[in-house]
Parts: structure tokens; sequence; C-alpha cells
């Protein structure tokens, strides 16, 4: 399942939905209008994310209502926190820096593109 994961966050246009979904649920039809895409782009995004387990689809009448999985996203957050860790030179001494100051030291956005940006620039 996390290469699902991994590969649903890996377009621009999907981590937009995750991004617009994080402020609410939204209709599909409210997603699409978000987007120049055609409507089944959007759909495909749609359902690439709901297979990876990253939204949930609500059917009301002849509508589907989107909302993104809290506990995935956070599951997902917390393995890419694993990988910008400490590293194997600072497990090795015990000098690894507590999670608070690794997290100052990393940015990460979703909005665009992942951008990191490291403290020592």
């Amino acid at each position: 399942m996390r290469n699902n994961i991994f590969k649903a966050l890996a377009h621009p246009d999907r981590r937009k939905i995750l991004d617009i979904l994080r402020r609410g649920p939204k209709l599909a039809g409210e997603l699409a209008g978000d987007f120049s895409s055609s409507w089944p782009t959007i759909s495909r995004h749609l359902a690439v994310l709901k297979d990876a387990g990253l939204v949930l689809a609500e059917r009301q009448g002849t509508q589907i209502l989107y909302r993104i999985n809290t506990s995935v996203v956070e599951d997902t957050a917390n393995i890419l926190l694993t990988l910008i860790g400490p590293s194997a030179k600072d497990r090795d001494h015990n000098t690894a820096p507590d999670k608070e100051s690794a997290l100052s030291d990393k940015t990460i956005n979703f909005k665009d593109d992942v951008k990191y940006k490291d403290a020592a620039e």
C-alpha cells in the first residue's frame, strides 16, 4: 500500500486535491471546478487517491463527497519524517536531534512540488 501512496503523491494535481480537501470535504463537481483539466482527468486522479486510501468517497444521492483520510495522511507523514530523521552518523553517536529541532530544519510543501529547505542553506 505504501507504494500506492507515494505514487498518488507523485502528481502535483493530486497533491493539490489533497490540499483542497485538507480544508474540508467537497463534492466531485466542486473539486473539478478548481482545475483546468477535464473531468475524466480529475476523476482519474480522485480514483488514484481513493485506491491509495488518501481520500474517502461517500455517495450523496447522485453526487460523491470526497474527504481526506487523515489517518492515512498522518501515517504517511510519519513515514516521511523517519526518512528525514537523524542520519546514521547521529544514531551511531547517540547525538540525534530531538524531533522538534529536526522538523524545524526541514520544510515540506505539498502545494506545488515537494520542496526541502536545509537549515544549512
